[in-house]
């Protein structure tokens, strides 16, 4: 549990990534809103060697999109900047979060969930899909890694494309990485997704998002995919939804996550992601959102 103290921040890194820098859209305004607040601010990016991490009172990662691409590199990171100053979210949330593990412990905490299916390296991944289509008797399925961001390697297929399946799933798990299986949700078509972003434990706002995956569309290798996002009023079930999940993160409130939401078969809405580590949180797509998460940050409490 988080807790005592307020963070007085002068000097607060907004941790970023090269390669994403001039595509993350929430970093200019929230430059000018901690700056309107009296903060001092710059933005990093988290494998330049040249930063002094412990010149900052605070390193808030924002769009280290590349992360999972340079995992181990990145942890080290991570770890070493927490030895330096106070990174938000910290690095327990941070390695717990990049592993959609997590979505098992969400449902053994009674949090509706996309049905996840996970296959681990040295499992038979034919196995694993025979077990997946016994189960789940929806046309058509995702395979993504369990750790990923962006809809990096992530790839929506028929039901009885088992070759491609398996093609993926093997891919996925000869470079040692552990990978999900979900049905394909299509109310996702139409509804697209829900995505509640929270701000000190509090709701802020919320965006609609387009849906992403194509039927036989190859595994994307962009920094993430194109979106298309608008404001959303959620309803009230899917406001229930956020709530359970925020509720269920096992380190107490944090200073800012995002609920990403589809509709089920029964129009039911169900977690996709739970996003704590470097989501993007929308803030022109809200009247007043970048001053809240600014507000947020200088009165957030510490340990």
């Amino acid at each position: 549990m988080f807790g005592a103290w307020c963070l007085n921040t002068s000097v607060i890194a907004l941790v970023s990534a090269r390669a994403a820098r001039d595509l993350d859209e929430d970093l200019p305004p929230l430059v000018a809103a901690l700056r309107g607040a009296g903060a001092d601010v710059r933005v990093a990016d988290w494998d330049d060697h040249s930063v002094d991490w412990k010149a900052f009172d605070v390193a808030l990662l924002r769009s280290t999109w590349d992360y999972s691409m340079r995992l181990v590199e990145f942890l080290e990171w991570s770890e070493r900047a927490s030895r330096l100053t106070r990174l938000l979210n910290p690095l327990p949330v941070v390695c717990w979060n990049i592993d959609k593990h997590y979505l098992a412990q969400l449902a053994r905490a009674a949090v509706p969930t996309v049905p996840s299916e996970f296959v681990e390296p040295g499992q038979d991944p034919g196995e694993a899909l025979t077990r997946f289509h016994s189960q789940y008797q929806t046309p058509e399925l995702v395979v993504k890694p369990a750790v990923g961001s962006g809809s990096r390697d992530a790839q929506r297929h028929g039901r009885g494309d088992n070759p491609a399946i398996n093609a993926h799933l093997t891919r996925l798990l000869d470079s040692g990485r552990s990978a999900l299986l979900q049905p394909y949700l299509d109310r996702v078509d139409d509804h697209g997704e829900t995505a509640l972003i929270y701000f000190a434990g509090r709701f802020s706002h919320a965006i609609r998002k387009g849906a992403l995956l194509r039927t036989g569309q190859n595994p994307m290798d962009e920094l993430f995919a194109a979106e298309t996002i608008e404001p959303r009023v959620p309803s009230d079930e899917e406001l229930r939804v956020g709530e359970l999940a925020v509720r269920a993160i096992p380190f107490g409130t944090l200073l800012y996550a995002r609920v990403d939401l589809i509709r089920d078969e029964s129009d039911a809405p169900r977690v996709l992601e739970l996003e704590l580590t470097e989501p993007s949180v929308f803030l022109r797509h809200a009247a007043g959102a970048a001053e809240r998460f600014a507000a947020a940050i200088l009165g957030w409490k510490t340990p």
